[in-house]
């Protein structure tokens, strides 16, 4: 039976490099980079990247309302429904900050109202965002 030391041992350092990669591309779907992101999901990075708390890049250009970053990874295959940490979605995250730009391109990717937790559903109803709440119920 090994050690703790000897299994710390065998688990490699995160190389300084690719921490430092991740970290503009964070940056670049925050700031909506469209152009960058998409090229670096092209060239191999993965399309649902996500921090230390779970926030893919598709979460955080949802929610700080860049429609054009979003719909850059949503065709190069981000998860619309992928939920950070806290369980809250990129729909739902733009519920919250109220970009309906952003919501209209992740709705026409596939994202599930009902998804998260909270939903995007339940954040509209939270926020007496009634138009939002007819149209994620068709109602």
């Amino acid at each position: 039976m090994a050690d703790s030391a000897d299994s710390a041992a065998q688990t490699p350092e995160p190389d300084a490099d690719v921490i430092e990669l991740a970290g503009r591309l964070f940056d670049a779907a925050r700031a909506g980079d469209a152009d960058t992101l998409g090229a670096y999901v092209d060239a191999g990075a993965p399309a649902n990247l996500s921090n230390d708390r779970g926030d893919t890049l598709l979460m955080l250009a949802a929610y700080h309302g860049h429609a054009g970053a979003v719909q850059v990874l949503l065709e190069r295959g981000a998860d619309p429904d992928r939920a950070n940490d806290r369980g809250q979605t990129p729909l739902a995250g733009a519920v919250f900050k109220g970009a309906d730009d952003v919501l209209t391109v992740l709705l026409a990717g596939g994202a599930d109202p009902a998804a998260g937790t909270p939903s995007a559903l339940d954040t509209a109803r939270m926020f007496g965002k009634e138009d939002l709440v007819a149209r994620f119920t068709g109602r």
